[in-house]
């Protein structure tokens, strides 16, 4: 490992699989990979120490180290040296024995999810202490040479327990802000005029560019992960928040190419932008890429909002359709009586909860055929950008519900588990008795602790794909077989059948 460039096994699309170790397949450079790496082993360098750190910087620091977040050299230079410890050498890691270098990964990446959740926790002013305790307690552990499976993978599956407390706390601090969300309709059509995509995941930032462009004669539009900000009531009062541009982040190259409207990148799933859209696209907080106009902490969106109006948007309306979204955990549990009435009588068979991070990789079109393969007596829930491989599909509805069900972004995954949990108790059994089967889908380290909670919750025979981590080891991955039940999705045919038997 010493003579490559880089070595970074943290996101699926991984080069060949296992590691890339030139430049990244997301784009990022090696000199970049070793600025991440070095910001990572001076977090660890200040929880061994014992070192007090602002939890801000924290978990900005551990959140602009995710993949597709901060491509931006100088920018991860300021964290460097904001942080201010020498790095713990994160090739000690990568060169111990195998099982300790899966576990201790596996860590790393859980805890670098749970930044990215708290992170907007903290944003909408909620505490996050508790959380940052255990994340330094964690970067500890990792850089502590003796640690073996016995002390590591208790601390894995701690991590899956606090990425709950973060979820739900994420759960609370959204919707006591920005009120329940409620199922919505959001048109595809994007309507004459100068406009403006938002992209990642904070509704913060996106409320604020709301408040900042009213009356100003310029449109808003959701892209990806932000396509459940409609169903939340104080941002769909904005009259001028008028639907969704696009699919997933892994076509924006596509997507955004040629098109006469700015882009705001507020989180995580940046890509490096082509040269003929790179000047009209814009980041915030922790989103960096150089050369891109950087939207600093005062939050002033004049600079995107001026470049809308130069552009001038379209002439005519682009596009068409609609997609739907808002079935929040209220939604569906307002409704629970119905539902579980609908399942004693045999008119709902099983759930699949069908979702997670979407990525480029072939085979991933996997998604996309079994939602289409599910008998019609059956529900399909999704969250997070996963759902965009089926979310236009038209296969119907049951007892007067679409059959897909979007819960929301991956943020909103808490959702979900307490969706899952309500029903296990209304049937009296456990979750794994209920018809309710998990078909997800990884990209990324949000995706990591997602799992992980799973896993901490004790839910088994979790199909995950398109591949499996290059970071888990052979013996690691027999623990969660053995354990847990988890298997790789082969064919949807094949993995419906299996289900449904």
């Amino acid at each position: 490992m010493e003579n490559t460039k880089m070595f970074c096994m943290q996101c699926e699309q991984t080069a060949g699989g296992k590691a890339c170790t030139n430049a990244g397949v997301c784009g990022k450079t090696a000199n970049t990979a070793k600025l991440q790496d070095e910001l990572t082993g001076s977090l660890i360098t200040v929880a061994r120490k014992g070192v007090a750190i602002d939890g801000g910087l924290l978990l900005e620091s551990l959140f602009a180290t995710l993949t597709n977040v901060n491509f931006d050299d100088a920018a991860l230079s300021r964290l460097v040296e904001q942080v201010g410890q020498p790095y713990y050498d994160l090739y000690r890691i990568r060169d111990a024995d195998e099982d300790v270098c899966s576990l201790k990964t596996l860590l790393l990446l859980g805890i670098r999810g749970v930044a990215a959740y708290a992170y907007h926790v903290l944003a909408l002013g909620y505490d996050v202490s508790e959380i940052c305790a255990f994340i330094r307690k964690a970067l500890a552990a990792i850089g502590e040479d003796g640690h073996g499976l016995n002390e590591l993978l208790p601390l894995v599956m701690e991590c899956g327990k606090v990425n709950v407390a973060a979820l739900e706390l994420l759960d609370k601090a959204n919707t006591e802000t920005f009120g329940v969300p409620a199922p919505t309709t959001v048109s595809r059509t994007i309507e004459p005029g100068a406009f403006i995509v938002v992209s990642g995941h904070d509704l913060r930032d996106l409320e604020l560019l709301l408040e900042q462009t009213e009356g100003k004669g310029v449109n808003v539009y959701t892209h990806g992960e932000m396509l459940p900000a409609h169903a939340y009531p104080e941002l769909k009062k904005y009259a001028h928040l008028k639907g969704n541009f696009g699919t997933a982040w892994q076509n924006q190259q596509k997507e955004f190419d040629g098109v006469p409207g700015a882009f705001l990148f507020t989180t995580n799933c940046l890509m490096p932008p082509k040269v003929s859209y790179a000047d009209r696209v814009f980041t915030t907080a922790n989103v960096g890429y150089p050369g891109l106009v950087h939207i600093g902490e005062d939050k002033d969106f004049t600079p995107v909002i001026n470049k809308a109006l130069k552009l001038g948007g379209y002439s005519r309306p682009q596009g068409g359709g609609a997609f739907t979204t808002g079935f929040a955990h209220g939604a569906v549990l307002g409704i629970a009586d119905t539902i579980i009435n609908a399942v004693k009588s045999g008119a709902i068979r099983r759930f699949f909860l069908v979702g997670g991070c979407d990525g480029a990789k072939p085979g991933r079109n996997y998604f996309t055929e079994f939602v289409k393969q599910t008998p019609k007596d059956t529900v399909i829930l999704t969250l997070a950008c996963g759902k965009y491989r089926f979310n236009d599909l038209d296969i119907g509805t049951i007892g007067g519900l679409p059959r897909i069900l979007d819960m929301g972004q991956c943020n909103d995954a808490y959702g979900a588990i307490k969706v899952a949990l309500a029903l296990a108790e209304a049937f009296g059994c456990g979750v794994n008795d209920l018809p309710l089967s998990l078909v997800l889908s990884w990209y990324e380290q949000k995706a990591v602790s997602i799992l992980l909670t799973l896993l901490y919750l004790g839910i088994k025979n979790i199909r995950l794909g398109p591949t499996l981590p290059a970071f888990v080891s052979p013996n690691v991955l027999n623990y969660l077989v053995e354990n847990f039940g988890i298997a790789p999705t082969t064919a949807p045919e094949a993995d419906l059948a299996a289900i449904l038997a």
